[in-house]
């Protein structure tokens, strides 16, 4: 995936800088659609992969939310006032 951060790159592009079987490229490739981490788009002959942004936005946006929910807020107001005391 961090191969991908970069830009789109085809199914060729991406196995040659691994070394490993296509088959298990094909597997890898499958496990990723699958987690919709990666979108694919056919241009002629080649698979394009590319990052499914959105997943990682929907994550980061959880994980924010998860947070602001446990921290305690920040009553601004209330501290400005005091301190024009």
């Amino acid at each position: 995936m961090k191969k991908l951060t970069a830009g789109s790159l085809s199914a060729g592009e991406l196995a040659s800088a691994f070394s490993i079987t296509k088959g298990s490229m094909s597997h890898h490739f499958n496990v990723l659609k699958a987690a919709e981490l990666v979108r694919t788009e056919r241009r002629g002959q080649s698979i394009v992969y590319s990052l499914n942004t959105s997943v990682f936005e929907d994550v980061a946006a959880m994980l924010l939310d998860l947070f602001q929910v446990r921290m305690p807020k920040l009553k601004v107001g209330k501290k400005l006032e005091s301190s024009r005391r």
